[in-house]
């Protein structure tokens, strides 16, 4: 595969997620009537981009292992949703 193609399909790839986060972001936020402030809309965001990479680098990178402080890094993003929607 050449660069070029690489560069259309990762591209593909973020105008895909552009596309479902900008009406998420829009129906999420409690100014337009959902649940979620823009704090909460993007610690989601952030955790989900984080959880599929993390998913994506197990299925395509084998070589990669997965070591105490990649767990202490999950850990504090576990930290950082808890605080962010504690009331």
């Amino acid at each position: 595969m050449g660069w070029f193609t690489l560069v259309l399909v990762s591209w593909g790839l973020a105008f895909f997620e552009y596309c479902v986060q900008v009406p998420a972001n829009r129906i999420g936020y409690k100014a337009f009537g959902g649940p979620f402030s823009l704090m909460e809309l993007k610690v989601i965001k952030e955790v989900i981009t984080l959880l599929v990479f993390v998913i994506f680098t197990f299925i395509f990178f084998k070589s990669e292992e997965f070591k105490w402080n990649h767990f202490a890094g999950l850990a504090c993003l576990v930290g950082a949703v808890y605080f962010i929607f504690k009331k």
